[in-house]
C-alpha cells in the first residue's frame, strides 16, 4: 500500500479491523463508548476531548462538565489509547505574570509542534473565543494570549508551520448556540498576533447546511492536508452533528481540493443519539500510523461520552476524491 501519511510511525495505535460486510469508510469501536460520563466522581459528562501520543503511551485533554454544569478541562493518561485515567482536578494554567488562571473551557484540541504540545480550547473572555496554552509534560500548562477576539470556536492548529508561520483554522460564531458558521484560516509568527485570515469552506449541502467547524488536527498527507470536520443540519428536532472530510492544499490550506458531499459518520447508535444533547458526532482528535495508514478518530457522542472510530487513510482519501462536492 502506498504511504500517504507524512508523519511518524505509531506502532501501538488503538485499532480494530473493519467488520466483515461493512461498507462505510469509518467504522466504530465495538466497545464504545470508551470514556463514560462519570469516569471522575464530579462529572456530569465527558466528551469533545483530544488525545496525543506521549513517550510510548498516550495523554489527553478532556472536557468534563461537572454536576453543577460548570465546564472545565482536565488531563488524562492511557497506556493503550482506550482505557483512560482522568485527573479529577481541572487544569490550572500558569499565565505570563505567574498567576494561576482558571477559566471556563471546553472542546479542547492538542497539537504537537516542534518541541511542545499546544492546547487550544473554547475560552471564556466576554463570550467564547480561542484559548491557547502549551505544555511539555501534561503536568504544567502555560497559558498564552487568546488567539482571537470573541466570538469564535473550534480553534484547531496545524501540526507544523506553514509559510514560516504557525497556522490555525477556526469558526467565527456568536454568543450562544450559533446557527451559522464557516471555516477560516489564520497565521501567526509568534503565537500572539494572528492575521492573514483566509476563508476556507462555507456551509454545504443538507447535513452541513447550518454550520461547519474544524475537528481534529489536520493530517499531512501526500494528497494534501486531510481535514476531518463537523457539519450541522437543523432538523425539525434540533441540530444534528455529523462528520465529513476534506483535502486542503499543502502550501495554501485555505484552498479546498476535495470535500465530501456525504458525511463519513453520523449519529446512529444509542450513545450518539441519546444523551444531554441528542444526535451529536463531534470529532476532536486522531491518532495516525504512517506505516499502516491507520487512523483512530476520537469523538464526542451526544455531548455526554467519548467514543472511538477507525479509518484507513487510502480508503478515506479515495472516498473524499470520489464523492466530492
Amino acid at each position: 500500500m502506498k504511504q500517504l501519511i507524512l508523519g511518524p510511525e505509531l506502532k501501538n495505535i488503538p485499532w480494530q479491523d473493519k467488520p466483515a460486510g461493512y461498507n462505510g469508510v469509518v467504522w466504530r469501536y465495538e466497545n464504545n463508548p470508551i470514556i463514560p460520563r462519570d469516569l471522575i466522581p464530579t462529572s456530569n459528562s465527558i466528551f469533545n476531548s483530544a488525545v496525543t501520543p506521549y513517550n510510548g503511551e498516550f495523554r489527553g485533554v478532556f472536557r468534563c462538565d461537572s454536576m453543577t454544569r460548570e465546564q472545565s478541562i482536565h488531563t488524562g493518561k492511557s497506556k493503550d489509547g482506550i482505557n483512560w485515567e482522568l485527573d479529577p482536578e481541572p487544569i490550572h494554567f500558569t499565565t505570563e505574570d505567574g498567576t494561576d488562571s482558571i477559566l471556563k473551557g471546553y472542546d479542547p484540541r492538542v497539537c504537537w509542534i516542534e518541541d511542545r504540545y499546544y492546547v487550544t480550547w473554547c475560552n471564556s473572555f466576554h463570550g467564547p473565543t480561542i484559548g491557547v496554552a502549551y505544555t511539555y509534560d501534561f503536568e504544567k500548562f502555560y497559558q498564552l494570549e487568546n488567539a482571537f477576539l470573541p466570538y469564535n470556536r473550534n480553534g484547531v492548529m496545524f501540526p507544523r508551520k506553514i509559510n514560516g508561520n504557525y497556522a490555525m483554522i477556526s469558526r467565527p460564531s456568536d454568543l450562544s448556540h450559533t446557527a451559522f458558521g464557516d471555516i477560516f484560516y489564520s497565521e501567526s509568527p509568534d503565537m500572539t498576533y494572528w492575521g492573514r485570515h483566509r476563508h476556507v469552506m462555507a456551509r454545504g449541502n443538507a447535513w452541513q447546511s447550518t454550520k461547519i467547524g474544524g475537528g481534529p488536527v489536520p493530517i499531512e498527507t501526500t494528497e494534501g492536508w486531510l481535514l476531518i470536520y463537523h457539519g450541522v443540519l437543523c432538523s425539525c428536532n434540533g441540530f444534528v452533528y455529523s462528520a465529513g472530510a476534506a483535502l486542503l492544499d499543502i502550501d495554501q490550506p485555505w484552498k479546498v481540493l476535495y470535500r465530501t458531499a456525504p458525511y463519513i459518520i453520523n449519529p446512529r447508535t444509542i450513545y450518539e443519539c441519546v444523551g444531554d444533547v441528542p444526535n451529536v458526532v463531534f470529532p476532536c482528535a486522531t491518532l495516525c500510523d504512517s506505516v499502516t495508514g491507520r487512523i483512530a478518530i476520537y469523538y464526542g457522542a451526544a455531548d455526554t461520552v467519548v467514543a472511538l472510530a477507525f479509518a484507513q487513510v487510502n480508503e478515506l482519501v479515495d472516498f473524499i476524491k470520489n464523492n466530492s462536492l
